[in-house]
């Protein structure tokens, strides 16, 4: 695997693992590390299942059986010294350029991408304090595979080099546990559903989910209840009022539009001029909702105008000034020779 657009395809993979190419990336990262090959690799259908089956102490692989975690030796050693291989070749600013144009460009979004796994993770299986601190150690034990491909993409991991299975494994499978004795190896997600700027969003199911059923929800990033989302086609002005929840009616009011809402809520007009009209909506343990309301001045192809809606601070008091503010200005410095 090499290039950003390799590794970004890596991170995004969904579908079947290719069991055989992971187990030889793993048992050649445990070689790599001066160590044996674990003795039985046992594989997982996401990370839920990879936890509870390290978790439970009556199953077959407790902490006794498992041996020690070798994830430094595994992983984390061999990535420093590659990292400081590079930094003395290339020197500080010539790593950070390597790294500007490698790894950073996909750094955001598949930290964000497990970082929401490993929230999920804990939320579900974490039902006490002392339940949260052992998921989060064993969190602590993962190898992120196809989500380590932000780093592994700075760095040179073809045949021979120190990084050759850690890359092998994470362009096969998913997440995975190393021990001296076991290595636990994760399926891929089934279903991955991101917006433009790369967050978890989906209207109408899972945004992300494994073959055995864990999954996330969200909208535009912000995490929902599974439930939540299908409602979203039957909301009413009343309902979107009624939500108390502060985020999750901020994700009603995106899916039902700003406008629609105004103009079903018997919104009143605050302010006119001659920029447009300055709509306000008090909602219950929130901001306001204010908008300006604009006609195009150019008319459509078919002789209409149209008209914008454009949300505004809630501490706007004029239709200029949220006009204004739209363009980066103060009320005082907007006047366009020609309003479009």
């Amino acid at each position: 695997m090499s290039g950003v657009d390799g590794w970004r395809a890596v991170a995004a993979a969904t579908g079947p693992a290719d069991r055989a190419a992971a187990e030889a990336g793993v048992r050649l990262g445990y070689r790599t590390a001066g160590l044996p090959e674990p003795e039985r690799i046992v594989w997982a259908d996401s990370p839920r299942a990879a936890m509870r089956l390290l978790a439970d102490p009556q199953g077959p692989w407790g902490a006794d059986a498992r041996g020690r975690s070798v994830r430094e030796e595994v992983r984390s050693a061999p990535w420093a010294a590659e990292r400081a291989r590079l930094n003395a070749l290339l020197g500080p600013q010539g790593w950070g350029r390597r790294w500007a144009l490698t790894g950073a460009r996909l750094w955001e979004n598949t930290e964000r991408l497990a970082g929401r796994i490993r929230t999920g993770l804990v939320e579900e299986l974490a039902a006490d304090p002392a339940g949260e601190a052992e998921a989060r150690l064993l969190l602590l034990e993962a190898v992120l595979g196809q989500h380590d491909a932000a780093w592994l993409c700075a760095f040179d991991t073809g045949e021979d080099t120190p990084l050759e299975g850690l890359a092998a494994a994470a362009g096969a499978a998913g997440w995975w546990w190393p021990y001296e004795r076991l290595a636990v190896i994760c399926e891929r997600p089934v279903e991955l559903h991101r917006d433009e700027a790369g967050r978890l969003d989906r209207g109408d199911g899972p945004a992300l989910a494994f073959p055995d059923g864990f999954a996330l929800h969200a909208w535009r990033g912000m995490p929902v209840p599974a439930d939540f989302l299908d409602g979203l086609e039957a909301l009413t002005p009343e309902r979107i009022r009624d939500e108390e929840n502060a985020e999750l009616r901020r994700v009603m009011l995106e899916h039902y539009g700003y406008d629609r809402y105004l103009a079903e809520s018997d919104a009143e007009p605050v302010h006119r001029d001659d920029t447009g009209i300055l709509w306000r909506m008090p909602l219950p343990g929130d901001e306001d909702v204010v908008m300006v309301e604009v006609v195009n001045s150019t008319p459509e192809p078919d002789g209409t105008s149209r008209t914008y809606w454009l949300r505004v601070p809630p501490d706007t008091r004029t239709a200029r000034q949220g006009v204004a503010w739209t363009f980066g200005l103060d009320a005082q410095a907007y006047a366009p020779v020609r309003e479009t």
